[in-house]
């Protein structure tokens, strides 16, 4: 645990990517996806263009930390005529590696006329892609596939909107990624004061640990001064992850640092992606909707953490 009692540790060099890094004119980075390709860390980032549009473009380091190799045009960008849903642009990617199919599932949210959903496409080495298209109605976003089946069908956790139904992580299962059903709430926003009453949803996708799913999600708090996004965590169970077994009643990381306070949207830290590296895990999120920034912590010491807690 740091000195300011988080569990996660910022690493000196954040912001790790801004846009001032881009090879080609943009607002801002942020929410990046993250996996490990060959070795090597690649994040799949959202880029907003001056638009106000956003693509996915990759970005590739040895050490994860420095060194960014980011590819001069974009991987994955908006196809309106053929997916009118991302009319408005592409966003916040979460990677998922399918060891039984050998590929990648990228869920993303389009945004188009009727609001943002989630989309998913396929993809072996992040240079081509096969979309699957909209796999959500609107309104739904911060969605995530599990990378193996739970029983004999996929799963994914995603957080709807229902009209006057609060904002929650649920889950849906599929047989062949393309059709989804049996949705079900799993996690709840809490009310009142607490940090996570507002609404929640999932940030990186489910990781998997001897104790069960690791889950990382974003808690929103309405105050006077606007919307304040920190991040809690939640043990699912690894057969039913409709189970929740622990979940932390505190926050373990909010915004503090310039970098997180201050941008296009301040006060919010955001992750989309994480990788493993020798038990440490690091998180790669978005800064203030404004720039790419990293965080590691012990995975041992956050399933501590976790199942110090109570139950949901």
């Amino acid at each position: 645990m740091t000195e300011s009692g988080e569990l996660f540790r910022r690493h000196p060099s954040n912001p790790i990517l801004t846009a001032a890094h881009w090879p080609y004119p943009v607002n801002s980075v942020f929410n990046p996806a993250a996996t490990t390709v060959k070795g090597r860390t690649l994040l799949l980032v959202r880029v907003e263009d001056r638009r106000g549009s956003s693509h996915l473009t990759v970005a590739q380091s040895s050490d994860g930390f420095t060194g960014w190799e980011i590819a001069r045009r974009p991987a994955l960008r908006p196809e309106p005529d053929t997916y009118p849903e991302e009319t408005f642009g592409v966003e916040d990617p979460r990677v998922t590696w399918l060891e039984d199919r050998g590929e990648w599932a990228v869920c993303y949210t389009a945004y188009g006329p009727h609001g943002p959903l989630v989309s998913l496409a396929l993809t072996r080495d992040f240079g081509s892609f096969e979309r699957i298209g909209a796999i959500t109605p609107p309104e739904n976003k911060d969605a995530a596939l599990f990378p193996v089946r739970i029983g004999d069908r996929w799963a994914m956790l995603h957080r709807p909107v229902p009209g006057g139904g609060g904002a929650h992580i649920w889950i849906a299962y599929s047989p062949d990624l393309r059709h989804w059903g049996d949705h079900r709430p799993v996690l709840l926003a809490r009310s009142h004061g607490w940090w996570d009453a507002a609404k929640i949803g999932l940030n990186v996708p489910p990781i998997p640990t001897s104790e069960g799913w690791l889950i990382i999600y974003h808690g929103v708090r309405n105050t006077a001064a606007g919307s304040l996004y920190r991040l809690g965590l939640a043990l699912l169970d690894r057969d039913d992850p409709t189970r929740v077994l622990r979940r932390t009643d505190e926050w373990v990381m909010g915004p503090r640092e310039p970098y997180e306070l201050e941008g296009d949207v301040g006060r919010v830290v955001f992750p989309c992606g994480w990788t493993l590296v020798e038990g440490e895990l690091r998180i790669y999120y978005g800064a203030a909707d404004t720039s790419v920034a990293v965080a590691t912590a012990p995975l041992a010491d956050l399933v501590a953490h976790v199942l110090r807690s109570p139950g949901q």
